[in-house]
């Protein structure tokens, strides 16, 4: 809730499961993963972003918690993925997670 931008590095090496990149996938695509949080996860950010809602005027609903959460998440979340373009697994994974390449700058 305070505003604060946050880089999140990813490297190749550090991908153990492929359902990683499954969850990089979604944040980069809708910036949440389904399911990831429990109801007083839920509870603490809801009283984290009440005056953030106040303020903006808006009302005090799930569905306003869970959109304002998700733009922020955007606004001050940066992922960055550092893999290797010289594997065939670097190709098939791009190929498995769209966002990877549709979300993202290559450099």
């Amino acid at each position: 809730a305070e505003g604060t931008n946050v880089v999140f590095l990813f490297t190749d090496t550090q991908i153990v499961q492929e359902n990683f990149l499954e969850d990089i996938n979604n944040i980069l695509n809708s910036g949440e993963v389904p399911n990831l949080w429990k109801s007083e996860d839920v509870q603490t950010m809801t009283e984290a972003l009440r005056p953030i809602l106040q303020a903006q005027g808006l009302p005090m609903t799930k569905n306003a918690v869970n959109t304002l959460f998700i733009t922020r998440v955007r606004s001050y979340l940066h992922c960055v993925l550092a893999m290797s373009p010289v594997s065939d697994e670097f190709r098939q994974r791009l190929r498995m997670f769209p966002s990877l390449v549709n979300c993202c700058t290559i450099d």
